[in-house]
């Protein structure tokens, strides 16, 4: 079966919360991003700044104690949490403790940019999912994904407000498939996992897919090579948190998020040039394409 295409008419069919004049930063959303790790602790400054490019209105970076204080620098919109790290310099398995409360009262959870323990991001899935209120939620991303395989009971039972996003190499950790079968179907591949899981799915590649529990399924070609760089994954699930936050549901603030991150690469290649320019060079863009795309704009594709 085909997929729909993210374009202007499905945008405008699908328009992102509209904040009035007035309205406070609580009420455009609070994040909690989790992740990080001493091997990669920059990683939730890219996420981060995307949360808030994307309009969220307040942000918590959790992350191990080593990489908190330099993170604060950073992003110093974002409020820190220190974690205890073990050997490894991941998140330790028993971190979630110091989360509760974050986790309680934020709109949209994100955990696993920059952690390389599945052990570590399921302790933290397990230990975090219970704390999530009524219509908040969840994007699981990287590391947190590759943990999800076992907890299919957990995330279905969130009831659709389950992000995953994951690539075609965590996908195939996911489901067990080779990487070539992904490739040959990934709108079956994309439909299939959303409803075993009960969540939207994000099938990142040059075209991704964005696929729905009840068979839903949409795609974004960017047609952009400079996307495939270090930390363009982080930015993706940033926007994609930031708009849940908001109030966006979780298949338009994936499918937004797929399409901002995409056009953002287009516009960075043309000021910058096709293959080099970096991920935070996507961030710029972000504010400029939601308020074009919220209008009448004839540029969008």
């Amino acid at each position: 079966m085909s997929a729909g295409p993210i374009d202007a008419a499905w945008l405008a069919a699908h328009p992102l919360p509209d904040h009035a004049q007035g309205t406070d930063k609580n009420a455009r959303g609070r994040v909690l991003l989790v992740g990080g790790s001493v091997f990669v602790p920059g990683a939730l400054g890219l996420t981060g700044e995307a949360v808030l490019r994307a309009g969220a209105g307040k942000l918590q970076i959790a992350t191990v104690d080593a990489a908190a204080m330099h993170l604060g620098v950073l992003v110093p919109e974002a409020a820190m949490i220190g974690l205890p790290t073990d050997a490894e310099g991941e998140i330790a398995e028993n971190a979630a403790y110091k989360l509760t409360d974050a986790a309680r009262y934020c709109d949209a959870m994100l955990i696993g940019p920059g952690m390389v323990s599945t052990q570590s991001a399921k302790a933290l899935v397990e230990g975090l999912f219970g704390e999530l209120g009524d219509g908040h939620v969840a994007v699981l991303d990287a590391a947190a994904i590759s943990c999800a395989r076992c907890m299919a009971p957990q995330i279905a039972a969130l009831g659709g407000r389950v992000i995953l996003t994951p690539h075609h190499g965590e996908m195939a950790s996911l489901t067990g498939m080779d990487i070539d079968d992904i490739a040959a179907d990934p709108i079956d591949c994309a439909r299939s996992i959303a409803a075993v899981y009960n969540a939207v799915v994000v099938l990142k590649a040059g075209a991704t897919v964005v696929a729905t529990p009840d068979g839903e399924a949409l795609r974004y070609a960017s047609d952009c090579v400079g996307l495939a760089t270090g930390g363009s994954g982080d930015v993706l699930a940033g926007i994609i948190a930031g708009l849940a936050a908001r109030g966006a549901d979780p298949l338009t603030a994936a499918a937004w998020g797929v399409w901002l991150h995409g056009e953002a690469g287009q516009a960075a290649a043309g000021r910058i040039g096709p293959i080099g320019f970096l991920a935070r060079d996507l961030m710029m863009e972000i504010p400029g394409l939601m308020s074009r795309a919220g209008g009448s704009s004839p540029g969008l594709r």
